[in-house]
């Protein structure tokens, strides 16, 4: 699940008053939160839940649900990932350099996460195959226990 882009601020603050978002923060002055109903539903089907949120979001899902599974995403290097930025030519010079600086910060804390997974361009296939062997690992664990938001 991914974290909803909410153009409609009023809308946004509403929803995060309501308690509806799991988590939410403004990033790039957009809104963006991850709702509640949406991934329970799912937690009760017996799915797992993927969640794309950056390392604040990951802080506040950690926070909830301690037994969640956080696997950082990262470029080969820092380098590696600052030319993935450049070359996607989706921000001006201020933004790019903005969201450089965004990135370093959160390299920094990957840490914090219980797995690492290092995204090399042109493997995506590879990438998946690891987070796939990650999560069907945790369901293995003695200790495992269902998340529950």
């Amino acid at each position: 699940i991914e974290a909803k882009y909410a153009h409609d601020a009023a809308k946004a603050e509403q929803m995060i008053a309501d308690g509806e978002l799991i988590e939410h923060a403004i990033v790039y002055d957009q809104y963006k939160g991850i709702p509640k109903a949406g991934v329970r539903a799912a937690l009760a089907s017996g799915r797992d839940v993927v969640m794309r949120v950056d390392v604040q979001g990951a802080a506040t899902v950690r926070q909830l649900a301690p037994q969640a599974v956080t696997i950082f995403l990262t470029a080969e290097t820092e380098e590696a990932l600052i030319e993935r930025l450049r070359r996607r030519h989706t921000e001006d010079e201020a933004q790019l350099q903005r969201r450089i600086i965004t990135a370093r910060a959160e390299l920094a804390r990957a840490n914090e996460f219980k797995y690492r997974v290092v995204n090399c361009e042109c493997n995506l296939d590879e990438t998946v195959d690891q987070v796939t062997a990650i999560i069907q690992a945790e369901k293995c664990r003695i200790d495992w226990q269902p998340v529950m938001i």
